[in-house]
């Protein structure tokens, strides 16, 4: 649930030496169920899986973290009741795990559960992971070691909304698009502008994602918008009330730093605060709710520019209805 806005973006301009790069399309058809934080699209794709025999394959920039269930809503074993879902808690807190990565992961998953005979059902709202493994990486300059540490030495002296001010007029639709603590999103940014001159919304454009790697339908999971803050308000009391802070001083006294940027995520950053005394239990929980609620709006807007999306009610026979053709 708690991600980072839309996940790993460092890799975007990065030609990924690997199956995710390249502009092939894999006859392997896929069923994707997304949508925005707390829609309850993983319910869906359980009673999915549990009725036509998927796996699921989460596409989830925050789940593939172990040690961080409760923050980031991964599906218990009595959830799945028996359902294989590959993806989740799969690298721990402080390894590097981006869209290029879940891309070459997810191919790797996808053709062994093809090569048994069985059918991969993608479920998540990580919407960059989406566009990378259905539609590839658009081309760009590789990323620049030396450019990169220039820019984050910048953001530890000046913080990262500094540098994201920059962008209002390197590249004035990232600038709108990413959270003004989005680090790494924020560095791929500039990077992308300083070394050519072109923003990267401009390379997205060109790019357009328009290539097919797999044939796929994508079915979204929709609810009102007062509706779905009510389940996200919902949802953070009930992550605090299972150990939301217990799991945070877990990973603390492991080692993982609160610096990381897992544990600077949606619900993690109020809870490290807490813990810290900078701010009350209170101000935490209100915290979460508030920048969870605008997550979701983020995702909204993704979601929006995604032409192929087939949206539904929070209902399994309305996907039933919708994904008919595409299910076993």
């Amino acid at each position: 649930m708690f991600g980072n806005e839309m996940g790993g973006a460092g890799i975007l301009g990065a030609i990924m030496a690997g199956s995710a790069g390249r502009s092939v399309e894999i006859d392997i058809p896929v069923l994707v169920i997304s949508g925005p934080t707390a829609s309850g699209k993983t319910g869906v794709a359980i009673e999915l899986a549990k009725r036509y025999g998927f796996e699921l394959v989460g596409a989830d920039s925050m789940q593939v973290y172990r040690g961080m269930d409760i923050g980031t809503d991964t599906p218990t074993a009595t959830q799945l009741g028996g359902v294989t879902h590959h993806l989740i808690n799969v690298v721990n807190p402080d390894e590097e795990y981006d869209a290029a990565r879940f891309a070459k992961d997810a191919d790797s998953v996808i053709a062994d559960i093809h090569k048994r005979g069985r059918r991969a059902l993608i479920v998540g709202g990580t919407g960059l992971y989406l566009r990378v493994l259905l539609n590839g990486l658009q081309s760009g300059p590789p990323p620049n070691a030396e450019l990169r540490e220039e820019l984050n030495q910048k953001a530890r002296h000046q913080g990262w909304p500094a540098l994201h001010s920059q962008l209002k007029i390197m590249d004035p639709e990232a600038f709108e698009r990413l959270h003004p603590n989005d680090g790494v999103r924020i560095v791929r940014a500039l990077e992308v502008y300083l070394q050519t001159g072109k923003p990267l919304s401009e390379w997205q454009k060109e790019h357009g994602f328009s290539q097919k790697r797999y044939p796929h339908l994508i079915i979204g999971i929709s609810r009102p918008k007062e509706e779905l803050n009510e389940r996200i308000n919902r949802r953070v009391d009930e992550m605090f009330q299972m150990g939301l802070i217990e799991e945070v001083k877990t990973l603390l006294e492991k080692g993982y730093d609160s610096s990381l940027k897992p544990m600077q995520a949606l619900g993690y950053k109020p809870v490290n605060e807490y813990i810290c005394g900078d701010i009350s239990l209170d101000q935490a929980i209100e915290n979460t709710k508030t920048t969870t609620r605008r997550f979701a709006k983020r995702q909204r807007t993704w979601f929006r520019k995604e032409e192929d999306i087939v949206w539904t009610p929070p209902s399994v026979e309305a996907v039933i209805a919708a994904a008919d053709e595409w299910l076993p």
